[in-house]
């Protein structure tokens, strides 16, 4: 046996062993740096927010199965690493509706944001600005249109539409969008009336936000969240024209519920730029749409806030894209939570993705310096990701890069991935 020789430490040796961090007084900023991932400033939303504004954002439809499933989605997958390629530099940037983006992925459409935290989508603009990717506004959000360019002036923004019954509002909208110099339109196509948002009705969860016992005692350790919201300007829709309701209730009397395919013609007729429909969730409607000659589409499932049980965005990616990726733009959102699932979703035919809860989570963590730190956390996990699958550019991710793995497999059908001799057996 060697026998280790021993000495007791000189204090002048532990000294240069331990190095202490100077402590800072900005103690949102610190938490903001020590944050890793988005779950951890998930966790810092929810501890800076009330139940009822953290629930809105972080819930979804029914029993929340849709979501789910869109999360563990990517999770079920298995990368396929190349090996001796340089990956010294590594390019995230592409293009998407006929315009770059540094990065492969843009700010989702979110409604009612200024009651996440009070800057609201103005801290998301300058944000998407500063770090060159797309922001999109939502027709439901609380920032208005020129608000929203002077906060992004030099950057991308998109328009989100929803047509309500009163279409000269939304169209007026549209309208305004475009002498702003927003560059695309998304039509949103998934939500003829509001998901059933459970979260939301047992939290009594209404615009404006109405004081009880409950918010009362939930305000107590949180009173920064009040006192931003009390000493600021109060919510401004510009698309309702009043309020006083839940937001099931508040879409419900504002949404259109007889949009059709035919009404197309009209919503491009009113807009100059991208057109793209956003909600598509079969095959058949994406090819339809490539028929009707929008500029793209976005697979999703509205974060799972709508149809509970709804397809999975990821899962229809690869056939979507197969069938109509030459001819237009496929993206995609719904369950993005890492950077690595970004990339996943590029290498299956994406050619862009969309992040509304991981944004959402950073405001209520931190205003614009968590918003941020959430572009920070998936932009360095995208060139991380990439350099260990060692790819230098997005154009290299493919298929080959990615599986599938089975969970959700329709009765009768084998997995994709296998082979008929390995499903019989």
């Amino acid at each position: 046996m060697v026998k280790m020789q021993r000495q007791i430490p000189q204090p002048s040796e532990l000294f240069q062993l331990l190095k202490f961090r100077r402590p800072s007084l900005r103690v949102g900023q610190t938490r903001l740096r020590n944050a890793q991932s988005i779950e951890d400033l998930r966790d810092l939303a929810r501890w800076r927010t009330p139940a009822a504004a953290f629930d809105y954002t972080d819930g979804a439809a029914d029993e929340e199965i849709s979501m789910a499933r869109s999360r563990q989605a990517f999770q079920d997958i298995e990368f396929h690493p190349s090996i001796l390629r340089d990956v010294s530099r590594v390019d995230t940037s592409c293009e998407v509706f006929g315009g770059p983006s540094a990065l492969p992925f843009g700010i989702a459409p979110t409604g009612f944001t200024r009651l996440m935290q009070t800057e609201g989508e103005r801290a998301g603009a300058a944000a998407a600005g500063r770090a060159g990717i797309p922001f999109c506004l939502s027709t439901l959000g609380t920032t208005s249109i020129e608000d929203v360019r002077a906060a992004n002036p030099q950057g991308r923004n998109f328009f989100q539409l929803y047509v309500m019954r009163e279409r000269e509002i939304s169209f007026g909208l549209v309208e305004r969008a475009a002498q702003a110099g927003f560059d695309t339109l998304l039509f949103t196509v998934d939500a003829p009336v509001a998901g059933a948002r459970l979260r939301d009705k047992r939290n009594g969860f209404s615009i404006p936000p109405q004081i009880s016992l409950g918010t009362v005692l939930d305000a107590v350790p949180r009173p920064w969240w009040w006192w931003d919201f009390l000493t600021t300007p109060p919510l401004s829709f510009a698309s309702l024209s009043s309020t006083g309701g839940t937001v099931g209730e508040l879409l419900n009397s504002a949404m259109d519920p007889s949009i059709q395919f035919s009404d197309l013609a009209e919503i491009r007729a009113l807009w100059p730029g991208k057109l793209v429909v956003k909600g598509v969730q079969t095959l058949e409607d994406a090819k339809q749409l490539t028929d009707l000659g929008v500029d793209g589409i976005v697979l999703s499932n509205h974060g799972g806030r709508q149809l509970d049980r709804a397809p999975v965005p990821f899962h229809l990616l690869p056939a979507v894209a197969r069938e109509v990726g030459d001819d237009i733009d496929v993206t995609m959102d719904t369950g993005i939570m890492h950077g690595a699932d970004i990339v996943a979703a590029i290498a299956l035919g994406a050619k862009f993705t969309f992040i509304g809860r991981a944004y959402l989570y950073g405001l209520m963590a931190g205003g614009e310096a968590g918003v941020e730190r959430a572009i920070d956390i998936l932009s360095e996990q995208i060139r991380r990701t990439m350099q260990l699958l060692q790819v230098s550019e997005l154009a290299e991710l493919g298929p080959r890069h990615v599986t599938q793995l089975s969970r959700l497999v329709p009765r009768g059908s084998a997995p994709a991935s296998l082979s008929r001799e390995e499903h019989r057996s």
